[in-house]
């Protein structure tokens, strides 16, 4: 290992190590590092990214052997933070960020994606204006300074005597009651709560009666697919049909007449979820659909939700590890469902769904006496990358759903968005911001920005 450190070291120096001036380098109380890595990162859009998530690779990361307390995110073109005051590090103790020269630390997270215990992914979010070609720092050298806030939160939580995941960022949160449809919640303030949600067993339609900024559910989704959910088109000769994992062949057999549920977990399909992140700034839940058995095939996938920091969607990445099927022509998709009133606003455009208006909400148990909340505007969306061939198809099958039948790529991968807002919230409450908003994601959604790496400097 010392020997590839050399190697790597080698390569560094010959590719651009070059010394610098001392008052170039970023120091944060008694953290004074004295190397850094150069990334350049660029916005090949006209348009301006807020809080724009970026992936950084072990593999592209010139410090494959390092743990993360040795390495701190720098923006050099942010205010530095000036330093907390005296209760606050009472408060906080010796952990708390210390006054700063030379930009200011970002919020990261270094993630092990496949639980090897070697880190796979640095991530951390940057704003950038339109054709921007920003620097970011990646100083090294032992930091224990600058707590990171949690801005999104990930677990699997018991609610009402099932296991089931949850994942949030301050403005929206979702969660799979129905298998693998998702649910969906939205707050009023921008706050975590899914740990009070499932911990002390609240109703989401009424959680708002202990703490009103927590807000509400706002998606029923009983048969249709919800806030978002995978499906396969198994039968071109039914152009009006989809199938979902909870409702096969097996589950009209066995399932009580009218179930939203699965049959048996051996007899039928079944769910496993992990969690992979949770937070500072982004959460990922990994959920496992097994077993799923129909007419003419079996097929096995995962799915991999992510929820980031000031946003308002969760990407998911789909891949199905079996996709066995006894006819051809079956095609991939995904879904979200149609607005149950009739006013519905609807806007689909390529690889974009947005389906918006007001709406009522109601516990769907009827338990109470409580009155309808009526809401002047609920939008959801849903994104499919261009890469995947999005294929718009109105379904009127298990309740209504708008989807897109897509084409994964050589390994059975796709990717897509899902968003979700209400007039309620601090962010995207009406319909022309929500679809601004999602119109704008899905710009940057099919167009990274460009990351590279520059130079490995080194103070004088």
């Amino acid at each position: 290992m010392k020997k590839l450190i050399s190697i790597i070291f080698g390569l560094l120096f010959a590719c651009g190590l070059y010394a610098q001036k001392t008052a170039w380098y970023h120091t944060a109380g008694d953290f004074e590092p004295t190397h850094r890595l150069v990334f350049k990162i660029k916005n090949t859009l006209d348009i301006e990214r807020k809080n724009y998530p970026v992936v950084i690779e072990r593999k592209d990361f010139p410090y494959p052997d390092d743990y993360q307390m040795r390495f701190t995110v720098v923006d050099p073109s942010l205010p530095p933070y000036e330093g907390p005051s005296e209760e606050t590090i009472r408060l906080y103790g010796g952990h708390q960020l210390r006054a700063e020269t030379n930009g200011h630390a970002l919020f990261r997270q270094f993630d092990d994606l496949d639980k090897d215990g070697i880190w796979d992914e640095l991530f951390f979010q940057v704003n950038l204006k339109l054709n921007e070609e920003k620097t970011i720092y990646v100083y090294v050298g032992e930091n224990i300074q600058g707590w990171n806030k949690h801005y999104t939160h990930t677990n699997i939580g018991s609610y009402c005597r099932q296991e089931m995941p949850f994942w949030e960022s301050e403005n929206v949160g979702w969660k799979t009651w129905f298998a693998n449809c998702c649910d969906v919640y939205a707050k009023r303030k921008p706050v975590l709560m899914a740990d009070r949600l499932y911990m002390e067993n609240y109703d989401g339609y009424s959680v708002q009666e202990y703490n009103y900024d927590w807000g509400s559910d706002i998606q029923k989704v009983a048969e249709t697919m919800g806030g978002g959910a995978i499906c396969l088109f198994e039968f071109p000769e039914l152009p009006d049909s989809v199938s979902l994992p909870r409702f096969t062949p097996t589950q009209k057999k066995q399932a009580p007449e009218g179930s939203l549920w699965n049959a048996g977990p051996i007899s039928d399909t079944r769910y496993a979820y992990e969690v992979i992140a949770n937070g500072p700034v982004r959460s990922i839940m990994k959920i496992k659909t097994m077993n799923w058995n129909t007419d003419v095939g079996s097929y096995e996938l995962e799915q991999y939700y992510t929820a980031y920091a000031h946003q308002s969607y969760s990407t998911c990445k789909v891949h199905f590890k079996h996709f066995n099927a006894n006819k051809p022509g079956i095609k991939m998709g995904c879904g979200i469902r149609r607005k149950p009133e009739i006013d519905e606003d609807l806007y689909q455009k390529g690889g974009i769904i947005i389906s918006s208006g007001p709406e009522k909400i109601k516990d769907p148990e009827n338990i109470d006496d409580r009155a309808e909340l009526t809401v002047p505007f609920i939008g959801k969306a849903i994104v499919v990358q261009d890469q995947y061939g999005p294929e718009y198809k109105y379904t009127g099958d298990y309740g209504g759903n708008h989807t897109f039948k897509v084409q994964p790529d050589a390994e059975d991968r796709f990717e897509y968005m899902i968003f979700a807002a209400w007039s309620e919230g601090a962010v995207y409450n009406n319909q022309n911001d929500f679809e601004e908003y999602v119109k704008t994601t899905a710009l940057e959604f099919n167009s990274p920005v460009e990351i590279d790496f520059i130079a490995l400097e080194v103070k004088d």
